[in-house]
């Protein structure tokens, strides 16, 4: 399920990549996937690898020991330990207490180096608070990676234009050295936005495996589903993924817009939301 947005990330990523090919003497170029929650920032970071994956391996059919990406989520309260050790568990590096910090970071970047990586992907990065030094030395590690790696780094993070992350010295640097891309909820004012928004519906109702459903409804409700969800590809997923759930507990294997409208979704949404006059199940 392609969106505009996708396709930007993924033209943006591709020229970084060009840009940053042998690119030794300075720092290399990234980008900052930022926008609010549920807005579909990691599910274009794992659109965004996948594809790069695929393209990897149509490349190179031969080379089964390549990784040419590698994606993590930035743990809560995150030390530069915490983070590296991450970046080693998704390589399947064994690691024991008795390594330190330098130990792990040196593994990763050598092993990285070997197999090929030239992608790497990085979630939940407004986690960093920098105004703690925990948060400051984690975002000099992810900077020392950056430096240490040859590969192209795409970040995700919510509003990260008031976060932290970019204050400072360091924010700075990070400022200098990344793009950012804002990743915005869809709109439905315009019948281009109505056509985008009609297609992703469209999309995620022919993945329905429910006996009794009715193909095409959810589509005719598109206009409700935007004004429940405000536009937020995360909600959308939620309310329709929830509503099936629904219907195959209670047997009915149909979602009608009644019990849509009996979904609670995740309070951003709620709060964005236009007024709807409830609707209720007879």
């Amino acid at each position: 399920m392609r969106t505009p947005a996708m396709d930007s990330v993924f033209t943006a990523v591709r020229r970084l990549l060009l840009v940053n090919r042998r690119q030794q003497a300075v720092a290399r170029r990234g980008l900052i996937i930022s926008g609010p929650a549920t807005t579909g920032k990691t599910t274009t970071m794992m659109a965004l690898g996948r594809s790069f994956q695929l393209a990897d391996v149509r490349q190179h059919p031969d080379q089964d020991g390549r990784r040419p990406v590698l994606f993590i989520s930035v743990p809560p309260a995150a030390t530069p330990k915490m983070l590296v050790s991450e970046f080693a568990r998704f390589l399947g590096m064994p690691i024991t207490d008795r390594l330190n910090q330098t130990q792990i970071t040196g593994a990763v970047c050598d092993l990285l180096c070997e197999l090929g990586t030239q992608l790497v992907l990085i979630d939940d990065v407004h986690l960093l608070d920098t105004q703690r030094r925990a948060g400051a030395e984690t975002s000099d590690q992810l900077k020392h990676l950056g430096e240490r790696i040859p590969a192209t780094f795409v970040y995700s993070a919510i509003d990260v234009e008031t976060s932290s992350l970019l204050s400072g010295v360091r924010g700075a640097q990070i400022a200098g050295r990344f793009k950012i891309f804002r990743h915005r909820p869809l709109a439905y004012a315009t019948e281009q936005d109505r056509a985008l928004w009609d297609d992703l519906v469209r999309a995620m109702e022919n993945l329905l495996r429910l006996r009794a459903h009715r193909p095409g409804t959810l589509l005719k409700h598109a206009a409700y589903l935007h004004a429940r969800t405000a536009g937020r590809i995360g909600s959308l997923s939620h309310l329709i993924r929830e509503a099936a759930l629904i219907a195959l507990t209670e047997g009915t294997e149909r979602i009608t817009k009644q019990l849509l409208g009996e979904v609670e979704l995740d309070a951003s949404a709620e709060t964005q939301a236009r007024p709807i006059r409830p609707v209720r199940r007879k």
